[in-house]
């Protein structure tokens, strides 16, 4: 986009070389009445990021309401979208994973208290399939919030970083990513990681916590650009002050101190929701009686964030100066485990894994090419082989609620055990498969994802999935106070919501495959994170350990319910042969052998079926197009015609030869219609092919019963019945 010659517009832009390539920030061209807009453009990467917050909070706001919209327009790669409707319809799963990705470093950003309705919606308008249009989006919605005037406590950089030839790259391109043994993304601010998302094949920790750094250094100079870029263009902050209640939290804590601390001492999850709720009401209840005397009491929503805020400070108090969590376990102890597989009879490959309160059935499904997904992107469209898919329905809580498609958490749950599962599979030509694991979680109480990579690594090998290495996983937390910290092993849910970190790592024995965070605060150090993934590593192998008293690789053959799955090559020339006018003879060899068939455009074909015998004859039909019959192989043939002078049999697909009346057996014959009928099944050898081209077949050279050739075994037919033939 060059400047416009005009003086309508009042633009300011930054420029910056980043990672070999120009990133130009620019303001105040484009959607001039949102509160911040910037236009950010990396290589021909260009993406527009509007902010926008309501001047007041609603009345009875209790959380802040952000909402994040990353929108793919297909017009940014000069297509048009697939589909019936040609408009873009309900966002895919990458414009929804890339929402979350911004939404997750920026909502701790802003001001404690704030509760303004806030939308942040970044669109892709133009792509130049090299660079992701994701890392951009980030850095122009922090941009956008950082020139809103919005108490936004940014900047937020981001990176990309990949790990090829053992050095560290920033931002590769779409291919070197292919090419590399890392996609990691990072965001934080000048002083802190706050977001880590990636995926690995088997990296130590070393390398995983190096490229973190790596992307946190190479990303300050953009920080750098978008401060610049707000000295000349931000808003005016909006006034705002976070309110205080600091005296009102020292009045109630008082009241309940003890109760919630011997609630926060109760194991079971249940028991303790209903201790916590039980002081709440006797706080409630208080107050309730001084309003009923006339006296001044709180507001009820400023009094229900009081009592949150106080839970976590007593959660966190006692995990610090005791070392002991909510359930009575130390910082480094993971629960109870249970793994079992093969617990449904009917899928290719099941499993339960069960760790404390928080359960996940897996059933792994097997499938062919037919069943691959078509994925739609701006890159082009392209089949995907393994899908994840992860629900989570609310009886996992004890709760009641909606049933509908999948939110964002559910697909971003599925895809971050997706990564760490990707890795690990065997690849295409070995194993031509398309899988498909579900995973239903069934009990919740912390790091359901987890548990999802866990029981998936199970369900896959149970089908016979021959995966490298069994994969697990798990959340770490963190309590930071100050100085003091504690580094949490597999955390309960309650201490995902009172902690300050959310870090889960996936891998297997020899590495990470995954490793997703998310911290809400801004003071986590590089020690801070050595050591939570170190604990992260001791604690993966004793997950291993007890997943491997249910099984420690894939079961050495397919379920009996799996399809079986045959691949052979056939010439190029021939694929339209095997396919027929309008796709005539792949539908009669379907129809007939009952067999799934997918030829590739370089003639590989795969065929299906949880019958032996229907693939051995959809693959015999094949070949006997694609290929030529060999002199001296023993075929299965069915008789045609009966002449005086023999018998025509169809031996290799359409094609008929003649067995002479010498060589329908050992003893003379007078009339092959004393041997052989029409429609008779018979094994024959070829002989050769005469001066016309005419097809010779022989019957007595073959046992009729066990198709062996009896010229092989020494036992030449009799000399003057073969010299009979001519």
């Amino acid at each position: 986009f060059g400047k416009p010659e005009t003086d309508m517009f009042d633009i300011h832009r930054e420029e910056l070389d980043w990672g070999g390539r120009t990133l130009t920030l620019e303001t105040g061209r484009m959607a001039r009445q949102a509160d911040g807009a910037v236009l950010a453009t990396y290589g021909d990467t260009t993406v527009l990021a509007t902010a926008v917050s309501a001047k007041s909070a609603k009345p009875g706001q209790d959380f802040f309401p952000l909402t994040v919209n990353y929108q793919e327009k297909t017009y940014a790669a000069g297509r048009i979208p697939g589909g019936y409707f040609k408009r873009e319809g309900r966002p895919s799963e990458k414009e929804t994973l890339v929402s979350r990705l911004i939404d997750r470093p920026i909502r701790p950003l802003f001001a404690d208290g704030y509760k303004n309705e806030t939308q942040v919606v970044v669109t892709v308008l133009s792509h130049d399939l090299e660079n992701d249009p994701d890392i951009v989006a980030l850095v122009a919605a922090s941009a956008a919030l950082t020139l809103s005037g919005v108490p936004f406590m940014g900047p937020i950089g981001g990176a990309r970083v990949g790990f090829i030839d053992n050095e560290y790259v920033l931002n590769p391109t779409t291919d070197e990513v292919k090419e590399s043994a890392l996609d990691l993304v990072v965001a934080g601010t000048a002083d802190a990681v706050l977001m880590v998302e990636s995926e690995a094949k088997e990296l130590s920790e070393e390398v995983m916590l190096g490229a973190v750094m790596f992307g946190h250094r190479h990303f300050q100079p953009v920080i750098d650009a978008i401060i610049r870029l707000a000295e000349k263009a931000a808003k005016e902050p909006r006034d705002y002050t976070a309110p205080d209640h600091s005296a009102l939290e020292t009045e109630v804590r008082a009241l309940i101190d003890g109760d919630l601390r011997a609630a926060y001492k109760i194991v079971r999850k249940q028991d303790r929701y209903e201790a916590v709720g039980n002081a709440k009401s006797k706080a409630k209840a208080h107050y309730a009686a001084l309003a009923a005397e006339g006296k001044p009491v709180p507001d009820a929503q400023v009094l229900a964030e009081v009592l949150k805020a106080l839970e976590a400070k007593i959660v966190r108090w006692n995990i610090l100066d005791e070392g002991i969590r909510i359930d009575g376990r130390d910082t480094k102890t993971v629960r109870q485990i249970v793994a079992e597989a093969s617990v449904l009879p009917r899928a290719h490959g099941s499993a339960l894994f069960t760790r404390g309160e928080t359960q996940a059935l897996v059933v792994a499904t097997l499938g062919t090419g037919e069943d691959e997904q078509f994925i739609d992107s701006l890159e082009g469209t392209y089949k995907e082989r393994f899908l994840l898919h992860y629900n989570f329905p609310p009886f996992s809580v004890g709760e009641t609620g909606r049933m509908g498609s999948p939110g964002r958490r559910e697909i971003g749950h599925g895809k971050l055990a997706w990564r760490a599962i990707r890795p690990l599979l065997p690849p295409a030509h070995e194993f031509p498969y398309t899988l498909r694991a579900v995973s239903e979680i069934l009990e919740s109480n912390g790091s359901s994802s987890m548990a999802t990579v866990c029981g998936t690594s199970l369900a896959l090998m149970d089908a016979g999935v021959p995966m490298r290495r069994p994969v697990a996983g798990i959340a770490m937390g963190l309590i930071l106070e100050g100085e003091k910290f504690a580094v949490l092993s597999d955390i309960l849910g309650d201490e995902d919501h009172l902690g300050d970190m959310d870090f889960k790592v996936a891998g297997t024995g020899e590495g990470v495959t995954s490793l997703q965070m998310d911290i809400k605060i801004a003071g986590i150090t590089e020690e801070i994170m050595k050591v939570a993934l170190d604990q992260a590593k001791g604690g993966r192998a004793h997950i291993l350990d007890e997943m491997a008293k249910a099984l420690t690789s894939a079961r050495p053959s397919l379920g009996e319910h799996a399809p079986r799955i045959e691949v052979i090559q056939i010439p190029t020339d021939k694929i339209r042969e095997v396919i027929g006018s309008g796709g005539k003879v792949i539908r009669e060899i379907v129809e007939k052998t009952g067999a799934k068939i997918n030829i590739e455009d370089d003639g590989t074909v795969k065929v299906a079926s949880a019958s032996g015998e229907s693939i051995k004859a959809a693959l015999n039909w094949i070949k006997s197009i694609a290929s030529e019959p060999e002199i001296g192989q023993i075929y299965e043939g069915t008789v045609v015609k009966v002449v005086d002078f023999g018998a025509f049999v169809n031996f290799f697909g359409a094609k008929d030869g003649l067995v002479h009346v010498s060589q329908l057996a050992k003893e003379r014959v007078a009339k092959p219609s004393d041997v052989v009928k029409e429609g008779d099944k018979v094994k024959v050898k070829l002989l050769g092919f005469d001066e016309r081209g005419k097809t010779r077949l022989s019957m007595k050279v073959v046992d009729q019963e066990t198709g062996e050739d009896l010229e092989a075994k020494g036992k030449p037919a009799d000399d003057a019945e073969a010299g009979a033939a001519d």
